[in-house]
């Protein structure tokens, strides 16, 4: 009988290229992993690996194995899913990932509750940008993800992922007090031309939303600082060194020295989705913390309307 786990480990270094780095993103040891891989060879009596270089690649009957198995694994998951959902049995471990302001703006306010609510229910969570939180829902390495997407900037997810529309997210022009754009009820792309911008690094969503937004005006937005975390922009805005695009979600009070201003033509709108593979769409663990999201999303809405009104 093949061993399931095995054929996960085998498919992990089909996935990432190496033992170690199959290793890394499972959380097994590569001796683990190599052990693995062994134990199926003896099982199936075939060899699965082979040396090329340092580094090792998928036999012919390797690479078979994984493709014949991913779908055994995927039923495998199907059927814990649904029997747990007969049971109305909300246990075990959901592992989530999400964006930073996410993680403090949607999942901090769900985390309490859920364990109140659902004591054998253990949620663990890490960061990661949108793009590996895809991959991470994709290859079976978590159960949960939250990504953002701004308008018309792509973000592509496999078939056999699924898709949970969230609330949205408005960003503002953070500005100076004493910066006359400050005055303003609301600034298009055209009244921005000649500010020195503070943004996130290069290739990241956020960056090519702000590029995206100039796309009417001829030129490209400038440059001045650039920082990964949005906490560090209203540092940098405070100290008097330029503006940024914030997002509302997650977003730290910015007390006296700081005003948001509405940015239009077109609105900063960054769309939030909860992702899941399929073949877990039934289990009662992850429809709870779904549902949990449902809630601070109604929440987050009259949050979103009054932080609105104060911006103007």
């Amino acid at each position: 009988m093949i061993d399931l786990d095995a054929l996960a480990g085998l498919r992990a270094v089909a996935t990432y290229g190496s033992v170690v780095a199959a290793a890394t993103a499972t959380g097994y040891t590569p001796s683990a992993i190599s052990q693995q891989v062994k134990r199926l060879e003896r099982q199936t009596g075939v060899p699965l690996l082979e040396r090329v270089g340092r580094g090792v690649m998928l036999t012919s009957h390797g690479q078979h194995l994984v493709d014949a198995g991913e779908q055994v694994l995927a039923d495998l998951e199907q059927l814990e899913a649904t029997l747990q959902a007969r049971a109305g049995v909300v246990a075990g471990r959901i592992r989530l990932a999400a964006f930073s302001t996410a993680m403090r703006g949607l999942v901090a306010p769900i985390a309490r509750s859920l364990r109140d609510a659902h004591p054998a229910l253990t949620l663990t969570l890490r960061e990661a940008e949108p793009w590996d939180v895809v991959d991470l829902v994709a290859t079976g390495q978590i159960e949960l993800g939250i990504v953002h997407r701004w308008g018309g900037v792509p973000l592509a997810v496999p078939d056999h992922v699924a898709t949970t529309p969230l609330r949205g997210d408005v960003a503002d022009l953070v500005v100076h007090r004493d910066d006359p754009l400050a005055r303003r009820p609301r600034v298009t792309p055209h009244d921005l031309l000649d500010v020195d911008w503070i943004a996130t690094p290069e290739g990241t969503i956020c960056r090519q939303w702000l590029s995206r937004m100039y796309d009417g005006t001829g030129r490209p937005p400038r440059i001045a600082h650039v920082s990964g975390e949005f906490e560090s922009h209203l540092a940098m805005v405070r100290a008097g060194l330029g503006v940024a695009l914030v997002p509302r979600m997650g977003r730290a009070p910015l007390g006296d020295d700081l005003v948001a201003v509405a940015v239009a033509d077109p609105e900063p709108i960054r769309l939030v989705d909860a992702l899941h593979r399929r073949t877990i769409a039934a289990s009662p663990a992850v429809q709870a913390v779904l549902a949990a999201f449902a809630d601070v999303d109604a929440l987050g809405q009259r949050g979103l309307r009054s932080s609105a009104s104060r911006a103007r």
